[in-house]
């Protein structure tokens, strides 16, 4: 067992081999618009507790990959790649011979012995920083010999024993009896994206649990892992959810673009008996609007339908329109290039599908918290307020800060 020192050597190891039966190039596979290897990288070189990180792969784009996204966080230093054998690069090489290999290879190449050792896996894509902290330091720090990632369980577990004596039977429960959750011992699952191992227990063991294992809770809404092609699907639905979305600022945005229903309006239409419709639009819109314009953000509202209230209130709100639009994301381009504004410095904003070829052009695509599934999970920032009810209001602080005062483009700061 490691002693607590004051500065224990704390290696983290992600294995990220480049092939993958369940999902093809799995670790280059995006969520929320990051690759799982680098979700996984960000997260080890967040923590306090890690000294370096290893990416073991057999793969050159995941190097490349890994090393990139180290350098744009400024520690290129603390991160290694290492180039796995083919002995243990295959599909039935365990976690814990790449881990293994890994350690050895920093070690010769370092000159320095590792206290502890992490087992990081991509393909848990929501692991934090804080997963990191707690199994590392409950080795490094508080006497454990190994640690793992838990989640509170409630359900009730059942196995198939049809195959022998058609015997099917509770695992964690007698079936004959069905306790209330609060009546019941509370079960932990094991996550499956963090463990930690005192270094030289590990090589003596070999493997991931031995001695004394601290269990270290985590937020069971994150454990999700990634092994076919559906749990990529879920993963990537639930990431803007999940993700803490780094929101947009004045610096970042060169001009922001609108879609009408469902974003200024709740997306109900009302029709009165000569088929006039109307809709409701809020007022802190309509002030935000404002505010981004006299802060000198050029404004465009672009929308599908071809009707006199889109034009009236664009009117009102002194923004150009173009509406009856069937191919948005030309209509968005064809803008673009007359305003000579480069496509990845628009914020656009929207809520339904038609805006999604819209939202792959731009650079700061924003769905309100009322947009489709499909639409949220595409997009790089959420509002916290739906479509009709403030959420220009809510962008135009992102952009300007709550009081909507921010000096313009063309104003110089104070000095």
């Amino acid at each position: 067992m490691t002693q607590p020192t004051e500065q224990p050597t704390v290696l983290a190891v992600i294995p990220a081999r480049g092939g993958s039966k369940g999902v093809p190039a799995k670790n280059l596979a995006q969520v929320g618009g990051v690759p799982l290897v680098v979700r996984a990288v960000r997260a080890c070189l967040a923590s306090s507790e890690v000294t370096d990180v290893v990416v073991t792969t057999d793969a050159p784009a995941v190097a490349e990959t890994a090393r990139a996204a180290a350098e744009a966080l400024g520690e290129s230093a603390r991160l290694h790649c290492v180039q796995r054998p083919e002995a243990i690069a295959g599909d039935t090489a365990t976690s814990e011979a790449a881990v293994l290999h890994a350690l050895d290879t920093y070690e010769a190449e370092h000159g320095k012995a590792v206290d502890v050792v992490l087992l990081v896996q991509c393909t848990s894509p929501f692991i934090a920083r804080e997963d990191i902290d707690g199994v590392a330091a409950a080795v490094a720090r508080e006497g454990a010999d190994t640690a793992v990632t838990v989640a509170p369980f409630h359900g009730f577990l059942w196995r198939d024993g049809s195959a022998v004596e058609d015997h099917n039977y509770g695992v964690n429960h007698d079936k004959k009896v069905r306790p209330r959750r609060q009546d019941r011992p509370e079960d932990l699952l094991e996550t499956g994206a963090a463990y930690a191992m005192d270094a030289a227990g590990f090589r003596t063991h070999r493997h991931r649990f031995f001695g004394h294992t601290a269990l270290v809770r985590t937020d069971p809404a994150r454990v999700l892992e990634i092994d076919d092609p559906h749990d990529l699907a879920r993963a990537r639905a639930l990431a803007p959810l999940l993700d803490p979305a780094p929101l947009p600022t004045r610096e970042d945005i060169d001009a922001v673009v609108l879609d009408f229903d469902g974003t200024q309006t709740d997306d109900r239409v009302l029709v009165d008996s000569d088929g006039r419709e109307t809709v409701a639009v809020h007022r802190g819109d309509g002030l935000g609007i404002a505010a981004l314009r006299k802060a000198g953000v050029p404004l465009l509202i672009l929308s599908t339908e071809q009707n006199p209230v889109v034009a009236a209130r664009a009117h009102k709100l002194r923004v150009p329109v173009l509406h009856g639009i069937d191919r948005k994301d030309l209509a968005l381009k064809q803008w673009c290039d007359e305003q000579s504004i480069a496509p990845e410095r628009v914020l656009y904003v929207g809520n339904d599908v038609n805006d999604l070829p819209c939202f792959a052009l731009a650079g700061w695509p924003v769905a309100v918290a009322s947009a489709h599934d499909s639409v949220r999970a595409a997009a790089r920032a959420v509002t916290t307020t739906p479509g009709g009810f403030g959420a220009i209001r809510e962008i135009a602080a992102w952009l300007l800060g709550p009081t909507l005062t921010a000096p313009s483009a063309h104003t110089p700061l104070p000095k």
